[in-house]
């Protein structure tokens, strides 16, 4: 049976940070790819005041064997205190690209 594919949703506070932490998932083999979306304006609550920030959104694609390395990795990685990080399964997709993310994947 296939390996469960997640993708997981996270934004970085700059297009350096969030290209280097996508290139050293990948080559470690914790992602089978990141797509790096600059750009994105966030706003939200932080310690009682609503922010508004540019933020750098990154979409990877793992599997769920991966994902605890994955997301401590994730964290080591990140320069924000609460960083985020939403997986969400893959319940659908063109079989031969959810195979190419479980084999370049662990």
């Amino acid at each position: 049976m296939a390996e469960e594919v997640l993708t997981v949703f996270t934004t970085w506070p700059d297009l350096d940070t969030a290209r280097t932490a996508a290139r050293t998932l990948v080559e470690e083999r914790l992602a089978a790819c990141g797509n790096i979306v600059p750009g994105v304006e966030s706003v939200y609550r932080w310690e009682g005041k609503v922010e508004t920030g540019a933020e750098v959104l990154v979409v990877f694609k793992t599997v769920i064997g991966s994902y605890q390395m994955f997301e401590t990795r994730l964290r080591a990685l990140h320069p924000y205190q609460v960083p985020e990080v939403l997986a969400l399964r893959v319940t659908n997709g063109l079989p031969a690209y959810l195979r190419w993310v479980e084999q370049n994947c662990g």
